[in-house]
């Protein structure tokens, strides 16, 4: 192919980059419209059924708290795909601890969740991946170390803000999930 303003050769990846460009700005400017949404709710994600909420930060989208530290924390998250499980409304939620993910059983499930100041978070181990724990970043709460399936530690979640939690042998997998109460 040729550029006929100069007649040089113009590279396919040149071309393809280009054309790959435009469809971005076209998707983009998609998302830019009005939903006729109250900005009350949070907007649908990745996965199907109730708890599949990918919400979004204090950016004006609604949801009511910010999803950049969500992101930052979970980056190197196997399991982990931008999706923020909608669990508003529960009174109490499970964390599968020990799924797959982060090459092994090494992850918790849903990574990410939101869920109102007061529900109760309970943190189901699956019994895979040797001996797990779940740690607060701050030190609000500690589980002991477990192996075994159908253990549980709970923790009640009374006040507002993002929780970012690990597995202290495993945090350095990426075995890693945030709690965000709003």
């Amino acid at each position: 192919m040729t550029d006929q303003s100069s007649g040089h050769p113009v590279e396919r990846r040149t071309v393809l980059g280009g054309l790959g460009s435009l469809a971005a700005a076209g998707l983009l400017a998609g998302c830019a419209g009005d939903d006729g949404g109250d900005g009350d709710t949070p907007e649908a994600g990745g996965d199907s059924g109730d708890d599949a909420g990918a919400t979004t930060g204090d950016d004006g989208s609604g949801a009511g708290y910010d999803k950049g530290p969500v992101d930052d924390y979970l980056s190197d998250v196997s399991n982990y795909d931008g999706a923020v499980v909608d669990e508003q409304g529960a009174s109490s939620v499970t964390i599968a601890v020990g799924t797959e993910g982060n090459g092994g059983n090494y992850a918790y499930s849903p990574a990410a969740v939101v869920v109102d100041a007061g529900t109760t978070v309970q943190f189901e181990w699956t019994g895979q991946g040797q001996q797990h724990n779940v740690v607060d970043e701050d030190g609000a709460f500690r589980s002991d170390t477990y192996v075994d399936s159908g253990v549980h530690f709970e923790y009640s979640f009374d006040s507002s803000g993002t929780f970012r939690y690990f597995c202290g042998p495993h945090k350095s997998f990426g075995m890693k999930g945030v709690v965000v109460v709003v």
